[in-house]
């Protein structure tokens, strides 16, 4: 099961937990409330035959998929991608990313522009929506394994922040300020 919590500010080691003293955990509903991240749990063993993956990519009308290891011995330049990674941004559409081996955390942004990290693990998958601000990485375990689903042809374009102005930006802020979030 995902577990999510807010963070504090010293992020010095970005593969740390890093959590409030005490830690503030927020529970899945609370998460999509203040944020608009959906969370799933899919068996890893059984997902490419039960049916629930099929399902969920043919309601959302996700097209297409392909997979990404992150680990010094897979990804090239690993180093930089990670920085580049975490670093803060947003993307035009929804990302999608279904944990099959590893770990890691996404970080992203609540109502209140305050960090909430959001640790994954094998079988949990996560849709961010499009226009929130958010970063990842890996934990000290620098290994993680998942597949990345798509609506039409694949797009991983990141926008750094600011960019407050773009038409993706203003609608998930609108869809926050209406509370279109706060019903799964």
């Amino acid at each position: 099961m995902v577990r999510a919590w807010y963070m504090d500010n010293d992020s010095s080691d970005q593969r740390e937990e890093h959590h409030r003293n005490p830690p503030k955990i927020i529970s899945l509903s609370d998460l999509h409330a203040v944020s608009g991240v959906e969370y799933f749990k899919l068996n890893v063993e059984s997902y490419d035959t039960d049916g629930i993956l099929e399902k969920l990519k043919k309601s959302r009308g996700y097209t297409y998929e392909d997979e990404i290891t992150c680990s010094k011995e897979c990804l090239p330049n690993y180093e930089e991608k990670l920085k580049s990674f975490f670093q803060e941004h947003l993307h035009t559409d929804e990302e999608i990313r279904f944990v099959v081996d590893g770990s890691g955390y996404f970080d992203v942004r609540d109502k209140n522009d305050e960090w909430i990290r959001i640790e994954v693990i094998p079988g949990d998958l996560i849709i961010i929506p499009s226009g929130i601000y958010h970063r990842f990485t890996l934990d000290t375990k620098n290994y993680i394994r998942a597949k990345r689903l798509f609506i039409g042809e694949p797009v991983w374009t990141p926008y750094n922040r600011p960019v407050d102005e773009m038409d993706c930006r203003k609608e998930y802020l609108k869809k926050l300020e209406n509370g279109e979030f706060n019903s799964a």
